[in-house]
């Protein structure tokens, strides 16, 4: 599969650092959080799309759970296999791009957790129609009356903290709610050319909605800080809670 924006090239580069981010220390609470909110029982079957390393992916396994882990780097996958193997758990890993896969088994919730897939935009990315495909990918991989839970980029703290001069020297635009940067994927690394997108609540309802999604909440989802809980007009991430409609 070639490389389709500069996030693959980021994500292969970033991934034997990945686990030293701050984010990534909460795997246990945040797990328990899932399956409370998920309302599901070991033994289900849960598709992790954007899994990176797999940190979720391997905690929920460890508990009982079928576990597919989908991510568009190699290199991650290749982390998270090594993982998994340490934690004596079975994932199965599938390298595939967010927007364009197609699973034959229908999954009893899906998880697109702290931006792996959702809000990640290629340079030529329409900023509507990428990520309604990875919520129509995600809506077909479920059975009736399953969960979603994604936490993304909190579209108002993007706009609170960008100025006119940001829109006028291309950092951010206000239209498509993105923000392009060239970030080093780790120390000693050329940066690289990456966009990302926010969403305000009102366009998630609507997104959700034309994927066959139904919004049941939407609450403050910024790592370490999950909870059922008013969304923070300041806060990196929003987390969206929702039901696949009945077939």
């Amino acid at each position: 599969m070639p490389p389709r924006n500069t996030w693959e090239e980021f994500f292969d580069a970033h991934a034997p650092c990945y686990d030293q981010n701050v984010f990534t220390k909460n795997t246990i609470a945040e797990v328990d959080f899932l399956i409370e909110e998920l309302g599901v029982s070991p033994g289900a079957r849960i598709l992790d799309v954007g899994c990176g390393t797999g940190r979720h992916a391997i905690e929920l396994a460890r508990r009982g759970y079928a576990v597919t882990g989908l991510d568009l780097s190699r290199e991650m996958l290749a982390k998270a296999a090594e993982a998994a193997n340490s934690a004596g758990v079975r994932v199965e890993w599938l390298r595939a791009d967010a927007t364009s896969f197609s699973l034959p088994a229908k999954y009893d919730a899906a998880l697109c957790l702290c931006e792996g897939a959702f809000g990640l935009l290629g340079q030529q990315d329409d900023p509507i129609e990428q990520p309604l495909a990875i919520l129509r990918n995600i809506a077909r991989s479920l059975k009736p009356r399953a969960k979603a839970l994604f936490t993304l980029l909190n579209g108002a703290a993007m706009l609170r903290r960008h100025q006119n001069r940001d829109v006028a020297e291309g950092r951010f635009d206000p239209l498509t709610m993105a923000v392009s940067s060239e970030v080093p994927p780790r120390e000693g690394l050329p940066p690289v050319p990456v966009r990302e997108r926010g969403f305000l609540p009102t366009e998630l309802i609507l997104l959700f909605r034309a994927a066959g999604l139904s919004v049941l909440n939407i609450w403050g989802g910024t790592a370490g800080n999950w909870g059922h809980r008013t969304l923070d007009l300041d806060e990196i991430e929003t987390m969206v809670v929702a039901l696949k409609a009945s077939e």
